[in-house]
């Protein structure tokens, strides 16, 4: 499969900023779509790269990170994750956010895939690491950050998937690709 013999069937004739804040800017193109007709497409680009990491020990226990989502207005389990600068190197920013959010520190950790969240709507894209070989230390929360932590085995996560108890992307698209490499 070669994606680059494809060619963009959609044309921009102009785009304007409708609103923009640290973290994102939402525009509003004038576009003609891929049959000819004149539309509008709104896109909403991100200002960091996602991130989503997997803590996995010995035992095959996993992390969980608990907390409320303004946007969905209800509670969500989550791998642990944040975002770092378009121009901040990934794995530091993996590590950074995994030790903030679980106090854990990890001696290896394998890059695992790159993955659009909402490609519909969204130019942001994210990166899923495996963080393995953990030590336990301090949290260090960001002020919009309260957070439960749930140490769990890995397949029980799995399982929470599953029953579509968690529905945030970062965290199902990582939790089956290792549930896959492990067997489980």
């Amino acid at each position: 499969m070669n994606e680059d013999s494809y060619k963009n069937p959609w044309k921009c004739k102009s785009s304007k900023k409708i609103y923009e804040n640290p973290w994102i800017q939402v525009d509003e193109d004038q576009v003609f779509r891929p049959n000819g007709s004149a539309g509008i497409y709104g896109k909403v680009h991100f200002k960091n790269k996602a991130l989503g990491i997997i803590p996995i020990d010995a035992e095959q226990n996993t992390w969980l990170v608990g907390q409320y989502r303004y946007t969905l207005n209800e509670y969500s389990w989550e791998i642990p994750m944040g975002g770092v600068p378009l121009t901040e190197d990934t794995l530091e920013g993996a590590k950074r956010e995994l030790q903030e959010e679980t106090g854990l520190t990890a001696r290896k950790w394998t890059r695992l895939f790159r993955i659009h969240t909402s490609n519909s709507v969204t130019d942001e894209y994210g990166y899923l690491y495996l963080a393995e070989e953990l030590e336990e230390g301090q949290t260090n929360w960001d002020d919009t950050e309260e957070l439960r932590i749930r140490k769990m085995p890995l397949k029980e996560a799995i399982m929470l998937v599953e029953d579509g108890k968690i529905t945030d992307a970062l965290s199902i698209s990582g939790l089956l690709m290792i549930g896959r490499k492990l067997g489980l």
